[in-house]
């Protein structure tokens, strides 16, 4: 049985009941846990929108020039 949170329903990771639908992407008709695309679509989705983690050279952080020190910072 699924807990009630208030608006939201938490559905139990070990629940067996599969929806009947067609597939929003592909059309095909599923059994699946929740509506959604199905297992093929996803994984296709998930190799078609991965990119390679890369290193980013950022410069370093300069002030403009209107900017002022801070007045306790320069103070002796």
């Amino acid at each position: 049985m699924p807990f009630d949170y208030g608006m939201h329903v938490a559905i139990p990771e070990n629940s067996v009941e599969l929806l009947g639908f067609s597939c929003p992407r592909c059309k095909n008709e599923v059994q699946e846990r929740l509506y959604g695309p199905c297992a093929s679509c996803r994984d296709e989705l998930r190799a078609s929108q991965m990119i390679a983690a890369r290193d980013v050279e950022v410069a370093p952080y300069e002030p403009k020039m209107n900017v002022t020190p801070n007045y306790v910072a320069t103070k002796e």
